[in-house]
C-alpha cells in the first residue's frame, strides 16, 4: 500500500473524527481510523459503535491496500506537518511510514480485518435542509447537552421529527433533562417535497458530532433506515445508531394558549441572571422572581454566604407573580434567543415558564419552577 494525499484534506478528515475515536467503547480499535486505499482514491472509516464516520477522497496512489491506525496520534502528525503533500507506504508487518524526503514517522497499525464494519445504508430515502440552519439548530440544543440516563431515552437523546400539518412543513428537534425542555423547528417553504417519515431519538453526543461534520454554507441529506439516522454530503456521511424508547408528548406544553405574558430586556435580564447566580452553590441553586408594576426583583439567597438583590424593568400584565428558578436554566436559554426582547409566559408559582425571542417560538424553552 502506497499514497500521496494533500495535506489539508486529510488534516479536515481527521478534524472531524477525533471525538468519535475518543470517545470510550468496548473495543480498542474504535481508537483508530481505517483507510482502504484502492486506484480510486482511499475511503476513511471511524466509529465508536454508536456514531459511524466514512467519506471517498482523491488520493495519487502508487499500490492498494487496507491500514487502521491511532487517529489521535495520525491527527497530531498530520496537522503540523511542514509540507503540502504526505507520503504513506506500508513498509512491513502493518508498519505504516508517514512523511516525505526530510521528514517520516514509522507508525505501527492494527488488523484492518478486526475493524467494526459500518451499516449499509445505501438505499435510505434522503431528504435535503439547508446545512447552516441545521447547525444552528443543534447549537440551541446544547441549552441541554450534558445530561445521560441510560433508563430513559429521551434525557439521553433528542427527538427529531418531521411536522406536515396546518399548511407548514417544518422538521423539528427537541431536547430535555426533567427539568427543562427546548425545541427548535426549520420551516420548509409549502412547495417544498418534505417527506413523511418517523420521529426517532438520536444520542445527544452523536448529534453535536453531526454539528461539526456539517459544512457552512450549501445542503446536507438526511434520512431514517431501520435504527439508523443518516447524515449525507457527499463524498462523507455520517451514520448514528437510534435510541429505543417513547418521547414524552410535549405539545399540549410549548402550545400554550393561557398565561401571563412577560416582556424583558434579553440582554438585561441575562447580565442580571449572571449576578444573582454569584451566590448559587450546590445546595442553594434558586433565585426568586418577582413580577409587579412592570418591574421584576430578582432575590438570591444562600445561608452559607449572603443574599443579594436586584431589579430591573419588565413589562407585565395580571395580578403579581413570585416564583423561584434555577437561574442557569434561564442564562442557557437566553444565549440562544437572538431577539433583543424576550417573552416569558407564566401561569403560577407551581408550572412552568415557556420563554422565547419576542414574535419568535421557532425557538422555545420551558422551565420547570423550584419551590420557594
Amino acid at each position: 500500500m502506497k499514497f500521496t494525499v494533500n495535506k489539508k484534506e486529510i488534516r479536515d478528515i481527521l478534524s472531524k473524527v477525533q471525538g468519535i475515536t475518543g470517545r470510550k467503547s468496548n473495543l480498542t480499535i474504535t481508537e483508530n481510523v481505517l483507510f482502504k486505499v484502492s486506484s480510486e482514491g482511499i475511503y476513511v472509516s471511524a466509529t465508536d459503535l454508536e456514531t459511524g464516520f466514512q467519506g471517498n477522497y482523491s488520493a495519487d496512489v502508487e499500490s492498494e491496500g487496507d491500514f487502521a491506525i491511532n487517529a489521535r496520534k495520525l491527527f497530531e502528525i498530520v496537522k503540523d506537518f511542514p509540507s503540502d503533500e504526505i507520503h504513506f507506504n506500508e513498509v512491513e508487518n502493518r508498519w505504516i511510514k508517514i512523511g516525505n524526503d526530510s521528514i517520516e514517522y514509522n507508525i505501527v497499525g492494527i488488523n484492518p480485518d478486526d475493524f467494526p464494519n459500518q451499516p449499509q445504508v445505501d438505499d435510505v430515502a434522503m431528504f435535503d435542509i439547508d446545512a447552516p440552519a441545521l447547525k444552528r439548530m443543534i447549537e440551541k440544543m446544547t441549552v441541554i447537552s450534558g445530561a445521560t440516563d441510560d433508563r430513559r431515552p429521551h434525557i439521553s437523546g433528542i427527538y427529531f421529527e418531521r411536522i406536515l400539518e396546518d399548511d407548514q412543513k417544518l422538521v423539528r428537534i427537541v431536547s430535555t433533562d426533567g427539568s427543562r425542555l427546548a425545541k427548535t423547528d426549520y420551516h420548509y417553504d409549502t412547495e417544498f417535497e418534505l417527506p413523511e417519515g418517523p420521529s426517532v431519538i438520536i444520542p445527544k453526543k452523536a448529534i453535536h458530532e453531526v454539528g461539526k461534520f456539517l459544512p457552512s454554507e450549501g445542503t446536507v441529506q438526511l434520512g431514517v433506515k431501520n435504527n439508523y439516522f443518516v447524515v449525507k454530503r457527499d463524498p462523507e456521511m455520517m451514520i448514528i445508531r437510534l435510541l429505543e424508547g417513547d418521547f414524552p408528548k410535549y405539545a399540549d406544553i410549548i402550545n400554550r394558549t393561557q398565561g401571563q405574558i412577560i416582556r424583558i430586556s434579553r440582554a438585561m435580564f441575562l447580565m442580571t441572571l449572571k449576578r444573582m447566580s454569584i451566590l448559587s452553590s450546590e445546595n442553594y441553586k434558586g433565585v426568586v422572581f418577582e413580577f409587579k408594576d412592570n418591574r421584576l426583583k430578582v432575590t438570591a439567597t444562600n445561608p452559607d454566604i449572603g443574599e443579594s438583590k436586584e431589579e430591573i424593568d419588565a413589562e407585565t400584565e395580571g395580578e403579581p407573580i413570585r416564583i423561584a428558578f434555577n437561574p442557569k436554566y434561564f442564562i442557557d436559554a437566553l444565549g440562544s434567543v437572538e431577539e433583543e426582547t424576550v417573552t416569558l409566559n407564566l401561569l403560577s408559582e407551581d408550572r412552568p415558564c415557556l420563554l422565547n425571542g419576542e414574535g419568535n417560538k421557532d425557538f422555545l424553552c420551558v422551565i420547570m419552577p423550584m419551590r420557594i
